[in-house]
């Protein structure tokens, strides 16, 4: 299996957010691959189909053959809901088709690497808001300072009812789920980088690695050192 990812321009939208493409290599066994939760959501080209995939409170199993190859395209905060016109709360979890979502004319992908030329489209149709992506940015980095709520509202102004409701709507979840993601990708990181896990889990804001351990085991489902092997 090989994961790569880069920057993707996405006509009229400038530098959107990250392609990405995961493959299975022929040799490798059919059967269900572990995505790990990420606090984005994403459009891939799957299977031959456009699909959205919702954001992720733990790690799920998607489906997969051998030789096959996915390719994706991972959404900015807060452009998903204006892209798709439903909040992003409507998809967590989920894996759906596009054209569930969208009344954009979607094709069966015959080149999967067209896919920023559909976000292009889309981006046309829902003219998103600026301001509305200032704030999903914004929130979007708060998170991942380990803020807390009522901290994270009252530097943007808003009660923490509101808070909730905008962060629903831009990722999927609350953003004490959303830290609570981003801390553990950036302590997956550093590990796979070859961090000793005290240091990492340390370095990512958890009080120590036994902290670390809880939550990598509900978030991932296994050890730090299964996901680190």
């Amino acid at each position: 299996m090989g994961y790569t990812e880069q920057r993707a321009d996405v006509p009229g939208a400038g530098a959107f957010g990250r392609g990405w493409v995961l493959w299975r290599n022929v040799a490798d066994v059919d059967g269900p691959q572990r995505i790990m939760p990420d606090g984005a959501l994403d459009l891939m080209v799957h299977e031959g189909r456009f699909v959205v995939a919702g954001a992720d409170r733990t790690a799920v199993d998607v489906a997969g053959t051998a030789g096959a190859v996915t390719w994706g395209l991972r959404l900015p905060p807060g452009v998903a809901p204006a892209l798709l016109g439903v909040p992003a709360g409507e998809l967590t979890g989920l894996r759906v088709d596009l054209a569930d979502v969208t009344r954009v004319p979607v094709h069966r992908p015959d080149r999967p690497w067209r896919l920023p030329g559909v976000a292009a489209a889309l981006w046309r149709q829902a003219a998103p808001d600026p301001a509305e992506l200032r704030l999903a940015a914004s929130l979007d980095r708060a998170a991942r300072t380990g803020a807390a709520a009522r901290e994270v509202a009252d530097d943007h102004g808003l009660s923490e009812r509101s808070l909730r409701r905008n962060a629903n709507r831009f990722f999927g979840y609350g953003i004490k789920t959303l830290t609570s993601v981003h801390r553990f990708q950036c302590a997956l990181r550093l590990a796979r980088s070859g961090t000793p896990l005290g240091e990492a889990a340390a370095l990512a804001g958890y009080t120590d690695q036994a902290h670390l351990t809880r939550e990598v085991r509900r978030l991932s489902g296994v050890t730090p050192g299964a996901l680190t092997a």
